[in-house]
């Protein structure tokens, strides 16, 4: 990795890889949730019914489970280069579908498939931690989400607008059209642009590319564990597709789909099992060992601030407009505007959160931006049609500070844990923030929006508990180079 100077504006070495992998993270984002503010006209094109777009809200972060975990593997091995170009190429295919879909079988499907660009960010936080020092990874891998997540909220903004300048009727169609479009030619540029590493260090892989290496026995339960909630949260989500209020799967595929998911569940067991065997059959040096628990807890605080975030920001739109549309007349336009407001920040929150990480403790600044959180929350529970635009706007720009700044120390942790993991490290705790959205979105059709966000706020109090027993990364990491020589990588 390169220990020059960070230099913002240049576009050069490992700047250029990290404004260039923002933008494709940004379009991800894009297209990931360019149906948000655009459901009003959708519902009113197809004549879908609300529980249908409850339905679709759930799809939209499905498949993003599975997904980040299959992606943090496969970028580990292959590279962010291709990782981050075939993902753009191939999700562009299900933006047109949805696009041109006519009925909702169509518009469930094709949002179900465009879950996998959600997977995205994990391809980027592997890159930017192998191109930037420790002492600036915080910081970068911020501006990197920050920057790019900074997409939702221009979809929110700008996708309306386009939609009525293509036709109010079918407007929606071309403008999400367009966002496949801007994704398939992004693919190609960013192929052509950056380079998987700095010249100066080679490649740091996992052996296999099936299952993460972990470092005691005690890890490898730890992390069978963990991975419980992430195939119990897509049995969730098949079961909440096959109640009566969401009657999308007959009994007979939901009992099919319980079976696979767990029959996957357990050739990943396998897979693990088998991958660490040997190594943790003999004694491994003290330079190699990471702990497990690290990642859990990282994880389960990505569930809480990154899964309350997406499910607050698919139901955020519809929630203004239906709040403020007869007290103050606000149009589902204003609607996208305000809730633009709860991404808006992070263009600067999120890489506040790391570059403070860097400076003053990864550990101390997460415990102050999840107590943020949690008062937030509370303060959005709060929320009705006797407020004002100005208050609402406050209470939610200050949730969104916490929560941005938050996610940025979680991802200040992330690339320390072990580099040559990093990408199957951000694949297990982005697929929990992502678990964390589907029982978020699950939980809000069972409870009023007030009770929502209440809810929203106890977990960020519980999360105070965990985060006691993360620890400080050490003075360095130590690594194994492909040759069997060992890297000594510095934190300061």
């Amino acid at each position: 990795m390169s220990f020059t100077p960070f230099k913002l504006l240049s576009m050069r070495g490992k700047t250029k890889v990290l404004h260039m992998s923002w933008i494709a993270f940004f379009i991800s984002f894009v297209i990931w949730f360019n149906h948000a503010s655009l459901l009003v006209l959708i519902q009113q094109d197809l004549g879908i019914s609300e529980t249908q777009i409850e339905i679709l809200l759930l799809l939209n972060v499905a498949l993003t489970i599975p997904a980040r975990v299959i992606t943090g593997m496969l970028v580990d091995r292959f590279g962010a280069k291709l990782s981050y170009s075939v993902l753009l190429a191939v999700c562009s295919l299900p933006c047109f579908s949805f696009a041109m879909a006519e009925n909702f079988t169509e518009l469930a499907w094709s949002r179900f498939l465009l879950g996998f660009i959600g997977a995205g960010f994990v391809v980027g936080v592997r890159i930017i931690g192998d191109w930037f020092p420790a002492s600036q990874v915080g910081t970068a891998e911020g501006i990197y989400a920050g920057w790019g997540n900074f997409g939702s909220a221009v979809a929110a903004i700008f996708l309306p607008g386009l939609a009525f300048y293509f036709g109010a009727e079918h407007g929606w169609r071309s403008a999400i059209a367009l966002t496949g479009v801007i994704a398939l030619v992004y693919s190609v540029i960013y192929y052509f642009s950056v380079e998987n590493l700095p010249p100066e260090i080679a490649a740091l892989k996992t052996r296999r590319p099936m299952a993460m290496e972990v470092t005691s026995i005690r890890d490898l339960f730890l992390y069978m564990l963990s991975l419980v909630p992430l195939y119990a949260t897509i049995s969730l989500l098949a079961w909440k597709l096959s109640t009566p209020a969401t009657p999308v799967l007959t009994e007979g595929w939901n009992l099919t789909i319980h079976a696979v998911v767990w029959l996957l569940f357990l050739i990943h067991v396998f897979q693990l099992v088998n991958n660490n065997a040997d190594r943790l059959s003999q004694p491994i040096a003290s330079i190699h060992h990471y702990q497990y628990r690290q990642v859990f807890i990282l994880a389960m605080a990505y569930l809480i601030t990154f899964g309350s975030k997406l499910a607050v920001l698919s139901m955020l739109p519809m929630f203004f407009f239906k709040t403020f549309n007869e007290t103050q007349g606000t149009s589902m336009l204003d609607a996208g505007f305000l809730a633009s407001s709860f991404v808006v920040t992070n263009v600067v929150a999120r890489p506040a959160g790391g570059w403070l990480s860097d400076k003053i403790g990864r550990k101390l600044s997460l415990y102050l931006f999840v107590a943020g959180l949690a008062g937030g929350y509370c303060l959005m529970a709060m929320i009705s049609a006797q407020w004002t635009i100005a208050a609402t706007v406050a209470v939610t720009l200050l949730c969104s500070i916490f929560m941005q700044a938050a996610e940025g120390a979680i991802f200040a942790f992330v690339p320390l844990v072990k580099r040559a993991i990093t990408g199957e490290v951000a694949g297990i705790v982005g697929a929990y923030g992502n678990a964390g959205a589907i029982v978020y979105l699950i939980l809000l059709t069972f409870v009023s929006t007030g009770q929502f966000f209440l809810i929203l706020g106890l977990s960020c109090f519980l999360l105070l508990g965990l985060i006691y027993y993360l620890e400080e990364p050490k003075n360095y990491i130590t690594e194994i180079m492909p040759d069997g020589s060992l890297l000594k990588i510095a934190l300061d």
